[in-house]
């Protein structure tokens, strides 16, 4: 299957958009775990298998392994996925950018080594560091569109000169993402729901491209309005929390309690979907 055969797949079976960010932080785990990096993977598939019902992907970012060593773990990690949530897509957050030479191995470690669905992308030196993850038949790859922290205005909220009519930096990477650069229909992009009108503009220009919208949690997105600004019939959302619900309970019942708040999450994602 694609990855959007599987986004779509996971999404009316749980009935969800919601993603469970892994960010594994040591420190946050619970006690009998706190502050040791070797638990992460028992950390991590202890909330895979809490939640696998309940989402519509996880999204394991790459830098909360990698500073600890941990590449092992997320490989370990995967696998656990595959076997125990085999109908869920993975994104890998490693928002990688990079020419050619550099991201064809960037995309060999996110689809080869690691086995994920999709990745995070950086379009910021342009479409030959995409192009290579799109040579993965069936492959997602979402690029940063207008993302949910404040620096992202710095530039992406910048005017172009252009002839048709100097549009913001951002509204120009969704125009590639629906346009030119999505050439076999692999393209996502990341939409923070900090902005909400952003997120409405992203989806007239874009239509159809699945929106990877982190920030609803821990960042105080409003899970309500961005299901408004985003949610098409015929362009799947897709709502990443992490914190909020990674680390719900700092006790001995902090599965259990991620399964409430991913269920809770879930089901105000879906009672804001707007009627027919």
């Amino acid at each position: 299957m694609t990855f959007l055969d599987m986004l779509h797949d996971a999404a009316t079976r749980n009935q969800s958009m919601l993603c469970v960010g892994l960010d594994p932080e040591p420190t946050r785990f619970p006690a009998g775990m706190q502050g040791d990096a070797h638990k992460i993977y028992d950390f991590c598939a202890a909330i895979v298998d809490a939640t696998a019902d309940l989402v519509c992907a996880f999204k394991p970012q790459i830098a909360y392994f990698a500073a600890h060593g941990a590449e092992d773990q997320l490989e370990r990690l995967m696998q656990h996925l595959r076997a125990n949530a085999p109908h869920v897509p993975v994104i890998l957050d490693a928002k990688r950018g990079d020419i050619g030479s550099t991201a064809e191995q960037y995309a060999r470690e996110a689809f080869e080594r690691y086995g994920a669905d999709a990745v995070t992308l950086s379009p910021f030196m342009g479409f030959d560091s995409v192009e290579p993850y799109l040579r993965y038949p069936g492959k997602g790859a979402f690029l940063l569109c207008r993302t949910s922290n404040p620096g992202g205005d710095d530039f992406q909220n910048q005017r172009l000169a252009s002839v048709d009519g100097q549009p913001l930096l951002y509204e120009h990477i969704a125009r590639l993402a629906q346009g030119p650069w999505n050439k076999n229909g692999q393209l996502g992009l990341v939409v923070g729901a900090t902005y909400p009108a952003e997120i409405e503009r992203v989806r007239a220009i874009a239509p159809q491209v699945p929106l990877l919208i982190p920030g609803v949690g821990a960042q105080g997105g409003d899970a309500a309005a961005t299901v408004r600004a985003g949610w098409r019939q015929d362009g799947p959302i897709i709502v990443n929390s992490s914190r909020a619900i990674l680390y719900a309970s700092s006790g001995a019942d902090f599965a259990a309690a991620a399964r409430h708040e991913a269920q809770r999450t879930r089901n105000l994602l879906q009672a804001a979907i707007p009627l027919p």
